[in-house]
């Protein structure tokens, strides 16, 4: 998932290529780390704490199983409502065998949501005043926030002043990605391995956006830099933030 940018993998048999049921994400992952109900898996099983043991466990460990399907023929408007209701970041699709044929996900909506000329601006679908926390905050109290809350990312924010943000794909990354986990470990334990501040996880490159820009202008800017969500800046003030969810709400009542 790190190696490719993928922020979610169907999880189908080998053999037959037939979905098994499950969906493993970057969500998944932080719930794993961050104390959400997977943590019980580290917590419980794993001596108390002992990350390394837990993350060789089998995906099907922490996969999500209750899962929404769609088929090669069903209609655009029809999947984007799909996405709408449940909320999910991205859908299988299967065929009348239930072979896997691919996944559908809420970026490559926003293809489509290029092609159009929206009306509606950015603080029309945004969501105001969104909640955030601090830089001291650690990664685990973080993946805590994200896990309880159902978020994917939380702005960083300091004496009104953003920092950055925080991603579950960011995370994911220092998990999995380029060994830095390795390099912060003393005794193996999560709050050992996730208890720095999440200042650690922010980069240099803070892209954001104004409400008054056009949803189809933010859509192409968000495709172009590869980001699932900008804050929303206004007179120096973080006053939003719009995701890629936001934005496939906006398609929705255009379509």
């Amino acid at each position: 998932m790190c190696a490719k940018g993928f922020r979610r993998l169907p999880v189908t048999d080998p053999g037959t290529g037939m979905l098994r049921g499950g969906l493993v994400t970057a969500g998944d992952v932080v719930d794993l780390m961050g104390g959400g109900s997977k943590y019980n898996l580290v917590k419980v099983k794993h001596r108390g704490g002992q990350v390394l043991s837990a993350i060789n466990e089998p995906v099907k460990e922490i996969m999500s199983t209750t899962l929404d399907m769609v088929h090669p023929n069903d209609e655009l408007p029809d999947v984007v409502d799909r996405i709408v209701l449940t909320r999910t970041g991205g859908l299988p699709i299967v065929d009348g065998d239930g072979l896997l044929q691919g996944i559908i996900t809420e970026r490559d909506v926003l293809q489509v949501l290029t092609s159009f000329k929206s009306n509606s601006l950015v603080e029309d679908v945004m969501t105001v005043s969104p909640h955030v926390i601090t830089p001291d905050e650690t990664i685990q109290g973080a993946g805590r926030e994200m896990t309880r809350r159902h978020f994917r990312r939380l702005p960083v924010v300091s004496n009104d002043v953003l920092f950055g943000i925080v991603t579950a794909m960011d995370i994911m990354k220092y998990v999995g990605g380029d060994g830095t986990i390795f390099e912060k470990m003393t005794t193996g334990s999560t709050e050992d391995v996730l208890g720095i501040s999440v200042r650690s996880l922010m980069n240099g490159d803070l892209l954001t956006t104004n409400p008054t820009v056009n949803v189809g202008d933010a859509a192409r800017f968000m495709l172009s830099k590869g980001v699932g969500a900008l804050p929303v800046i206004e007179d120096s003030h973080l006053v939003g933030i719009i995701t890629e969810y936001d934005l496939v709400c906006a398609l929705q009542n255009e379509l």
